[in-house]
């Protein structure tokens, strides 16, 4: 599949062909950087507006085959002099324009207030301005402006809103590098979200798959939707960065179609990585009691919704989620080793909930989703944020 090239990467690109033209006076329509991963990146540069004091122009955003929202996007560099002296060192001043979000809550790359240019692309488009001042013998200071005209549309379609990130995308990237479909863009994603949460002072981290364990905590137990992560199928990466972050206790909530892996010991629960659901499902109702004929009606099953009725036809519900709950807590305490209180939800669709750990954080209709688990009312967070401006110099 082919690789393509973060928004970093186009911002750096686009900040040094406008350097270039700004310092040189000269047309420049193809320029070429290199990435942090040591891959160059030979960008073809369009949209170019000059004048005396400033020059803007952009890199058209390709991912590869990474199915990429921002890909086909124009993200744009405006390059300015601040100041020229005789002699001395140059210095960059980067900031954000037009569709490239501002951070609004912390635990993120960048403090509350700074536009959502991430640390790596800032010292790559600081490296590449520098490089052309220095090829033109340029002493003083620029200003550069990264802007996205699809920008704030795009950002619908990102995790931005959900970040407190507004007004815009993100300008990421730590390779430099698009690599498609990557599995490690998606566990940092869950790290951002589980950082954030750990920086308004959540002393849990609510946790399910998907967008149905979301809405099950929000119908049964009146969670506010914005204080979860979802972790799609990567449980063990999950738990690996709950305790990397020092939280307290990880609370999970999941459908038994996905959890039960979990009982099996098998913390990826894609379907390509593995399956045994019925295995696992039946190995849980024979220790429960079942006997070999409810074992094979198990096992014939195509999903679990469906061996869960004749589970239930035997009597044996209750505590067949039972066992495979406590299977879940097993494994899910091998992957901490001590460092993380383990709790977990199970439910079904059709069932509704099928079990409970005794010391999940949440109640059923007693607790609206503010008074949650040591975690912050509205009002701490406000002031938390307060500080942080306060901190940051807004």
């Amino acid at each position: 599949m082919r690789k393509g090239f973060t928004t970093g990467s186009c911002s750096a690109a686009a900040a040094k062909a406008a350097a270039y033209m700004l310092l040189s006076g000269k047309e420049k329509l193809n320029i070429e950087i290199e990435t942090p991963a040591g891959v160059m990146f030979n960008a073809d540069i369009v949209d170019i507006i000059r004048d005396e004091s400033q020059v803007s122009c952009a890199v058209i955003k390709d991912g590869g085959d990474d199915p990429d929202v921002t890909s086909g996007s124009h993200v744009v560099a405006t390059v300015s002099i601040i100041e020229a002296k005789d002699a001395g060192e140059c210095s960059i001043v980067i900031d954000g324009g037009f569709g490239v979000g501002r951070v609004t809550l912390p635990g993120l790359d960048q403090p509350v207030g700074n536009a959502a240019i991430n640390h790596v692309p800032r010292e790559m488009i600081e490296k590449e301005v520098l490089e052309v001042c220095k090829l033109f013998d340029f002493c003083g200071k620029l200003c550069v402006i990264i802007s996205v005209p699809e920008g704030e549309e795009l950002a619908g379609h990102t995790f931005n809103p959900r970040l407190g990130i507004v007004g815009g995308i993100s300008i990421l990237g730590t390779t430099g590098v698009v690599e498609p479909m990557s599995t490690k863009a998606i566990i940092d994603t869950i790290k951002v979200e589980l950082s954030q949460k750990k920086a308004l002072g959540f002393t849990t981290a609510f946790v399910t798959p998907g967008n149905y364990g979301l809405k099950f905590m929000k119908d049964n137990y009146d969670y506010d939707l914005d204080k979860s992560v979802k972790c799609s199928n990567f449980i063990g990466e999950t738990v690996d960065l709950a305790c990397e972050l020092g939280f307290e206790t990880l609370a999970l909530t999941g459908h038994i179609g996905k959890l039960v892996k979990v009982a099996g010991g098998i913390m990826n629960t894609h379907s390509h990585e593995a399956d045994a659901r019925m295995e696992i499902l039946s190995a849980c109702a024979i220790k429960a009691g079942a006997d070999a004929e409810l074992a094979r009606k198990i096992l014939s099953c195509l999903n679990t919704e469906e061996a869960l009725h004749h589970i239930e036809a035997a009597g044996l519900l209750q505590p067949t989620m039972d066992i495979v709950l406590e299977r879940i807590l097993f494994y899910l305490d091998f992957r901490a080793q001590g460092k993380i209180k383990n709790e977990c939800i199970l439910y079904s669709n059709e069932f509704g909930l099928l079990a409970e750990s005794q010391g999940f954080p949440l109640s059923r209709g007693e607790r609206g989703p503010v008074d949650l688990c040591s975690e912050p009312t509205e009002a701490e967070a406000e002031k938390k944020l307060s500080a942080q401006l306060t901190d940051e110099g807004m």
